[in-house]
């Protein structure tokens, strides 16, 4: 098969799962046609696929993957102190995990083709991260508390894991209360990945997005916890945060010097 061979497969298996969908039209460009599996994909709901869509969709997947520029350590060039900044698309980080800005259902975004790092990484992923996660969320029988951290498997990312974590949401005024919970974010992460032995996390910007945390004032805190963990528990573990906007660089480069 070929990427066009796949992707009318892919959106054609998607559309017939769901009566709604069903005179839906197929857009003759390749763009649009992206723009509509990510779609189809963001709003799918977890349940299980084919086999065969499953090999279709991972294959589809890491062919686009692999059209990217895969970023590992050895190409970042800002780093010191087991700590680098790096500006880009988190999806294209091989590392052993990145970190997932999650809500509270802890599902993805169910959004199409939404801007969140959430819907991003479930997008490269595959849907078979949703399905993980559905299983972590039903065991758990509740929804997940602010500050915490689970891990899932990375799917179709050239990451070995994701660590989804929920940031606070600020409405008004930062409280106390609510940096504490992004600090706890960020502990929450990394305990967690000592405990599967990892060697390299990348963060991303937590809570600065669709939740509203001051950017500056997240920038601090996701610094010093990750500083004050680093020399509380001395390891090997390596620590990237992760930017994207040209902004948040320039706060994170002047912090960290």
């Amino acid at each position: 098969m070929t990427q066009k061979d796949r992707i009318l497969y892919l959106i054609n298996y998607l559309i017939k799962e769901n009566d709604e969908l069903k005179s839906l039209d197929i857009p003759a460009k390749d763009a649009a046609r992206k723009r509509l599996l990510r779609s189809l994909m963001n709003i799918r709901p977890p349940k299980p696929a084919a086999k065969e869509f499953l090999k279709v969709q991972d294959e589809y997947l890491q062919e686009e993957q692999a059209e990217k520029e895969i970023i590992s350590l050895a190409d970042i060039s800002y780093g010191k102190s087991g700590i680098y900044l790096w500006q880009g698309d988190i999806t294209r980080l091989s590392v052993d995990a990145i970190v997932n800005a999650a809500n509270s259902a802890m599902l993805g975004c169910f959004v199409p083709c939404h801007g969140c790092i959430d819907n991003a990484i479930h997008s490269a992923a595959g849907v078979e991260l949703r399905l993980e996660c559905s299983r972590i969320m039903e065991k758990q029988k509740m929804e997940e508390p602010v500050g915490k951290a689970k891990i899932t498997g990375a799917y179709n990312l050239p990451c070995r894991y994701v660590l989804h974590t929920v940031g606070p949401i600020i409405y008004g005024e930062v409280t106390k209360k609510d940096c504490s919970l992004l600090s706890d974010c960020y502990r929450s992460c990394l305990e967690l990945a000592a405990e599967y032995q990892l060697k390299s996390v990348a963060f991303c910007c937590i809570s600065t997005g669709e939740f509203h945390f001051p950017n500056e004032t997240a920038a601090r805190i996701a610094i010093q916890t990750v500083k004050d963990y680093q020399r509380k528990n001395p390891s090997d573990m390596e620590v990237v945060f992760n930017v994207f906007k040209d902004y948040d660089y320039e706060i994170y480069r002047q912090l960290l010097e």
